[in-house]
């Protein structure tokens, strides 16, 4: 089987760090993915992702200065997955190239001594100049090909660097998604993750001589089980990248209030959703989606300064006040994203028991690598 044949390019390296399964941890923002789930998916052999994004919504100063609280809270958190994973596996950040503080967050985990940056929301064109090379793995995430080649190019004639590896998100992923509103509402033009695989890796191979090194290629949206992971890594990928599964662990950072939401909800009721970042979005239809929809807009009562392109006299909503009530488990105030395999979110679990249903037992010894 050429999943089982090509297994170890997906696999990860630095510092003598090294992921020991081919899995990554999406990035769920404002305090769904911090330190504790992280650290629970490095420990056991995975790529764990911290989300930057309002990362410090906790901080007693969160209000007044967003800014310093959310550069404070990454700095614990990074600490406290590091501590959780026992030097097992990577830690990451998950920064979108939407935020106001993608540069400033990016820097902060590099000093931190972060492994990993997986760059998205955004083309992530400038991350080479924000991470010194050496000093951590960086990634861009793209809906595909074009996408990816765009970023390969830029990375090459800016900085003379290539990705160590890239994450392709198709349209059954949750949160923010890199395709119009048209494409994902016709299911004649949605594309599937498994030619999105396809293609991406069809531009990233002819560079992986250039870099002198393997370009894994994780692939995301739509992953659930032992099966699907063998489906992507047949189509080409190397390994895949997983959040909503991991909603329902007792890991996962936020309340059990949001995490109830997220279990009793179902496909029915999903809807494609405009999101202040400028991007479409996967998220339940919640009461406070239903009146923006009816009314057109919950004017916003306070500004974080989270988002780039934000403009508080125009925005539908406050996204950031949004995601604090969801994770808090306010159903009324909320916005919870989700991917589309939410029917599959039924009970609670334990990170481990996961990874060792999807990774149990495989026929083959892990081979040493050899990238640094």
């Amino acid at each position: 089987m050429k999943a089982i044949k090509d297994y170890c390019r997906g696999l990860l390296e630095i510092r003598d760090r090294v992921m020991s399964v081919p899995l990554i941890q999406g990035g769920m923002g404002v305090g769904v993915s911090l330190g504790r789930l992280a650290g629970s998916i490095a420990r056991k052999g995975g790529v764990g992702c911290i989300s930057t994004a309002d990362c410090g919504y906790l901080e007693e100063d969160f209000d007044t200065h967003p800014e310093e609280a959310n550069l404070r809270a990454l700095h614990r958190e990074i600490q406290k997955a590091r501590e959780i994973s026992e030097d097992k596996g990577l830690i990451a950040i998950n920064a979108m190239v939407a935020t106001q503080q993608y540069d400033d967050a990016v820097k902060t985990a590099v000093d931190d001594g972060i492994d990993a940056v997986i760059s998205g929301a955004g083309l992530p064109t400038t991350l080479p100049s924000l991470v010194p090379e050496g000093s951590a793995l960086i990634a861009p995430i793209v809906s595909g090909g074009r996408a990816a080649g765009l970023i390969l190019k830029v990375w090459e004639t800016k900085y003379h660097r290539y990705p160590d590896f890239v994450v392709v998100e198709g349209p059954k992923a949750g949160g923010h998604l890199g395709f119009t509103s048209e494409t994902l509402g016709d299911r004649e033009k949605t594309p599937d993750i498994l030619d999105l695989i396809k293609e991406v890796s069809e531009v990233i191979r002819p560079y992986e001589d250039k870099a002198g090194h393997a370009i894994p290629l994780y692939a995301a949206g739509g992953f659930w089980d032992r099966e699907d992971i063998e489906e992507a890594m047949e189509a080409g990928a190397d390994g895949v990248q997983m959040a909503t599964r991991f909603i329902g662990t007792y890991e996962c950072d936020a309340t059990q209030g949001y995490k109830d939401v997220l279990i009793h909800g179902t496909s029915r009721d999903l809807s494609i959703i405009k999101s202040p970042v400028g991007m479409p979005g996967r998220a339940l239809m919640t009461p406070l989606l239903q009146r923006v929809k009816k009314e057109g807009r919950v004017a916003p009562l306070h500004c974080s300064r989270c988002i780039k392109t934000c403009n508080i006299a125009k925005v539908p909503y406050c996204i950031t006040n949004a995601l604090i009530e969801a994770v808090k488990g306010n159903y009324e105030e909320g916005l919870f994203f989700s991917g589309a395999n939410i029917d599959r979110l039924t009970k609670m679990c334990h990170v481990g028991e996961i990874i060792d249903e999807l990774f149990s037992e495989m026929p083959f010894k892990i081979p040493a690598l050899a990238r640094h």
